[in-house]
C-alpha cells in the first residue's frame, strides 16, 4: 500500500489535469505567446497531468510518473515567469502569490522526487 500523501499527490495532479478541460481559456491565457498552439499545449499538459497522476498511484509506474511530473514542472516554469510579466496572464493574482509560485514549483518537484525508487 502506498503512503497517504502519494495518493493525495496523484489526486491533485488528476484534478489539476481535469481542470484544463473544465476551464481551458484560463490555461490558454497563461501560455506565453512565443509557444505555439496554446489550445493544443493546454490539452497536452492536461492529459499529461492526469496520466502522470494515475501512474503515480501504481507502484509499477510511480518512478516514471515522478520523473514525468518533475519534467512537467520544469517545463511550466516559463508559464510562471510569463504570469509575473504579463498582467492579463496574471489572472488578477497578487504579485506576491505569483512570486511565491516559482519556489513552490521546486517544493512540488521535491515532493515528486520522494516517489522515485
Amino acid at each position: 500500500m502506498l503512503p497517504w500523501h502519494q495518493y493525495l499527490f496523484g489526486l491533485l495532479f488528476i484534478i489539476a489535469g481535469a481542470n484544463h478541460f473544465r476551464k481551458p481559456k484560463i490555461y490558454e491565457r497563461i501560455i506565453p505567446p512565443y509557444l505555439p498552439s496554446p489550445k493544443m499545449l493546454n490539452i497536452l499538459s492536461g492529459v499529461a497531468e492526469m496520466v502522470l497522476g494515475f501512474m503515480l498511484l501504481k507502484p509499477e509506474t510511480q518512478t516514471t510518473a515522478a520523473w514525468g511530473i518533475i519534467t512537467l514542472l520544469v517545463l511550466f516554469i516559463p508559464v510562471h515567469i510569463y504570469m509575473l510579466q504579463n498582467e492579463k496572464a496574471a489572472l488578477k493574482m497578487p504579485k506576491w502569490a505569483l512570486i511565491l509560485r516559482l519556489p513552490l514549483q521546486f517544493v512540488i518537484m521535491y515532493w515528486a522526487y520522494l516517489y522515485v525508487i
